[in-house]
């Protein structure tokens, strides 16, 4: 533009393509949080339409070759652009891995009168619940476009040329990764159980690959076909204190020092909030976690897993939450297979799940092992 100000339609050109530019990255910033609130928010109509799936029924109807109602209605929009192996189920009606038969554990669900079935403890599923951003409906490998720099300003004499800055880009690429696990039904459990088999089936399945996926975001190392997780893409904090306030404050300066404004939060496990549960004053009295963090949120999980050494250290996480982001090429795929158990005429169900993590900006988290 400096080189054509002499030249009316060349400069007229070439201020068109700057606030095209700007106008693409609106629109590619709108977007990007009309997608945050659609997956924060479902759609009401499919919210009720969902009340009336079951998971038991579309594994039952896909190893019998013929899905029928609802679950036909998810499992065909979800299987669009994608080969299925087995039966699609929506992420939101499943939440680990063990073989079930009546002889076994799983025999405490089958009643004549069934009532509530009696969950087992399971770790806090974290990041989503943080605010990360969530993606779904992918089918291609995912570029997320963003602005590395931009124009840059400086102070001219009277009557003085400006100096031209270029705008520059890169991307963040996500792919598809698949977790999977797997479980048996045994005959008898499938022909006995009413009532639990459902909840056991929407709570246990599918848990195994969240809490995979979960933990993947936090520490994933790009190994072993997994993603990489914020411990991965950001180094530890450099800070040389060992006073777990001021570690927090270092934290939080980080991400401020590189302009990373906004609502923060921490992430980290129940052995390091033990230790910040007791930490006292000068008179003895317990210093409130809200004054040790600064205020921020804390969301403790034993997902965040202790750094093994010598000695072993508890991580701090802070960060700007919706900077991570989250994409599913799937719903949790069910393959019900009736052969490989025929002889005892049980069923084995596989499940996959393929989804990728990314970090919109490094500078958004800071860490430190305490």
């Amino acid at each position: 533009m400096k080189a054509a100000v002499n030249n009316a339609e060349a400069f007229d050109r070439l201020e068109a393509e700057v606030r095209a530019l700007d106008k693409d990255i609106k629109r590619a910033a709108t977007l990007a949080e009309f997608e945050r609130q659609a997956d924060a928010e479902p759609d009401a109509s499919q919210v009720r339409e969902l009340r009336s799936y079951s998971v038991a029924k579309a594994i039952r109807e896909a190893a019998a070759g013929a899905l029928t109602g609802v679950e036909r209605e998810q499992h065909d929009e979800l299987s669009k652009g994608r080969e299925a192996r087995g039966v699609m189920v929506p992420t939101s009606m499943i939440l680990e891995n063990r073989a079930m038969t009546v002889g076994g554990s799983a025999g405490n669900t089958v009643a004549t009168n069934l009532g509530g079935l009696i969950d087992r403890l399971r770790p806090t599923l974290a990041v989503q619940g943080m605010g990360a951003t969530v993606i779904s409906g992918l089918t291609g490998n995912f570029d997320l476009p963003r602005l590395t720099s931009g124009p840059t300003s400086s102070w001219v004499a009277e009557d003085g040329a400006s100096t031209a800055s270029d705008a520059t880009f890169d991307k963040v690429a996500m792919s598809p990764k698949t977790v999977t696990g797997e479980m048996y039904l045994s005959r008898r459990l499938t022909l006995q159980n009413s009532v639990a088999i459902e909840d056991l089936l929407r709570r246990d399945l599918g848990f195994v690959l969240a809490q995979a996926l979960d933990a993947a975001a936090i520490k994933g190392n790009g190994s072993a076909n997994e993603p990489d997780g914020i411990m991965a893409v950001i180094s530890e904090d450099g800070t040389t204190s060992t006073d777990i306030t001021d570690i927090a404050a270092d934290l939080i300066a980080a991400l401020e020092i590189d302009d990373v404004m906004g609502t923060g939060a921490f992430l980290t496990n129940p052995k390091l909030m033990a230790l910040v549960r007791k930490l006292k004053d000068t008179t003895d009295r317990n210093i409130p976690a809200s004054e040790i963090f600064h205020q921020k949120s804390v969301t403790t999980t034993t997902q965040v897993k202790t750094i093994t050494g010598t000695p072993n250290k508890e991580p701090l996480i802070y960060g700007h939450w919706n900077d991570l982001v989250i994409g599913y090429w799937s719903g949790v795929d069910i393959l019900a297979n009736p052969y490989s158990d025929a002889s005892k005429g049980g069923l084995r169900l596989h499940a996959f799940l393929d989804a990728d993590v990314a970090v919109r900006h490094a500078e958004s988290f800071a860490w430190k092992g305490i």
